[in-house]
């Protein structure tokens, strides 16, 4: 099984490397098992990969969830799914509080009317009329009194229960979103982003995709380890966010490689804040602070293109796909703008994951 360490520029793109091991596993291609794989491709967590591997091919989908489970900051797919049917209970609770509400204000309406009739009964007394026209609206009007308090105090609390589901369920998806590493948005949340790009045409030439690659990855992790690592993803993540503006998107997009998506600046603008983050992490002392062990100098190769060079999702990732490419052939540890004509020798990755 892949991990982070295996280099992204030969061999299937990750989505079909993922496709291919759950068909070999007899994996049901369900969204959950999918996100799984996709975990343990990335090589976020080791030990996930290891555990995963180790079903080989007598994996049942228990073995799966409870992996999910073990791993999948509380499996918020499974909560996502479970806060669904609440909320769905609750709507129908409110409905049948609503229905039942209907039904008695029609029963009212209906005494109403009968206490009419009476009073036009020209045969009946008058102190008859008045009596039961007294008695028959007084205890309508009770009960209806009754009844709509009760009603009222049902909707109240199934619109608060509905309200916190609504917030338990924000929760949930900003959790499902979320690299649990790097604390940045994850692919799933990056497929999201960048499909919508191109829902208008206004702008997109001020509308760029960044992706940035550390350089020499597998070395870190073959020479220090898989934590050391972690720590060093954890610590460019925050690197990158401290120099990107607040309402720019950031996410982790694969085992190694972040991506950024920003609208509003120009080329120009994109490459001095791409600069900006490269010069800051080359700077970014990476040491131990208990051993002291210096894990050297760390720094990343950046790519980006403009929307307005694309004519839709998968040919933008593509095009800043291809200039992070020319920055690693080009020496490393560089920002490189996409241009007309650019080549790339190798099979481009499947920028669309979890929207396939």
């Amino acid at each position: 099984m892949n991990t982070a360490s295996t280099p992204k520029t030969t061999g299937p793109d990750i989505a079909g490397q993922i496709a291919y091991a759950m068909r070999s596993m007899g994996v049901s291609p369900i969204p959950r098992n999918y996100s799984l794989f996709y975990e343990a491709y990335i090589g976020s967590n080791p030990a996930l990969t290891k555990d995963l591997a180790a079903l080989g091919s007598r994996a049942t989908q228990e073995d799966l969830d409870e992996l999910s489970a073990r791993y999948g900051d509380n499996n918020p797919a499974r909560a996502i799914d479970d806060a669904h049917e609440k909320l769905r209970r609750e709507l129908e609770a409110l409905l049948g509080t609503l229905r039942r509400e209907q039904s008695s204000i029609e029963n009212y309406n209906r005494i109403l009317g009968e206490t009419r009739q009476r009073i036009d009964d020209k045969n009946a007394s008058s102190t008859n009329i008045l009596k039961n026209a007294i008695s028959l609206l007084a205890e309508a009007t009770g009960t209806k009194i009754i009844d709509g308090e009760k009603a009222f105090n049902d909707v109240n609390r199934h619109a608060e229960e509905m309200h916190q589901v609504r917030l338990e369920l924000d929760e949930y998806k900003r959790i499902a979103n979320t690299d649990s590493l790097t604390r940045l948005s994850n692919r799933r949340a990056f497929d999201d982003r960048l499909a919508s790009v191109y829902d208008t045409s206004i702008g997109l030439q001020y509308t760029s995709l960044v992706l940035l690659d550390i350089d020499h990855f597998k070395r870190i992790n073959d020479t220090f380890g898989h934590p050391v690592g972690d720590k060093i993803l954890a610590t460019v993540a925050s690197v990158i966010r401290a120099n990107v503006r607040k309402d720019g998107f950031v996410a982790r997009s694969g085992g190694e490689e972040f991506a950024i998506i920003l609208d509003g600046n120009t080329p120009e603008e994109v490459m001095v804040m791409c600069e900006r983050i490269r010069l800051s992490l080359e700077s970014t002392p990476f040491r131990n602070s208990r051993s002291g062990a210096d894990y050297g100098t760390v720094t990343i190769s950046l790519g980006f293109a403009s929307a307005s060079q694309a004519g839709n999702p998968a040919e933008l990732y593509g095009h800043a796909d291809t200039a992070l490419y020319h920055a690693k052939e080009t020496g490393r540890n560089r920002t490189v703008f996409y241009e007309d004509g650019m080549q790339k020798n190798y099979t481009g990755k499947n920028w669309l994951i979890y929207r396939t």
